[in-house]
């Protein structure tokens, strides 16, 4: 089942990281050189800190990542 979209996503807040379920970025040249893609963004709903909340907007899957998961985080 897919999800719909999230109502708090918007194109203009993006993120560059790789989605966990479909990895539609994994032959991508842009994507592999660490380049922002024009194809291959996600969502970024919101972030708490170094956690981003973030949907992937090919399958709507939804999940969180911590970009500094070395750094001790206040409310997690």
């Amino acid at each position: 089942m897919r999800l719909p979209i999230d109502p708090q996503a918007d194109a203009s807040r993006r993120a560059w990281v790789a989605c966990p379920v479909c990895d539609d970025a994994r032959h991508c040249a842009a994507c592999a050189g660490t380049r922002n893609c024009g194809e291959h963004w996600r969502y970024l709903i919101s972030n708490s800190g170094p956690v981003l909340h973030l949907q992937c907007p090919r399958c709507t899957h939804m999940w969180s990542v911590n970009t500094r998961p070395d750094v001790p985080h206040r409310g997690a």
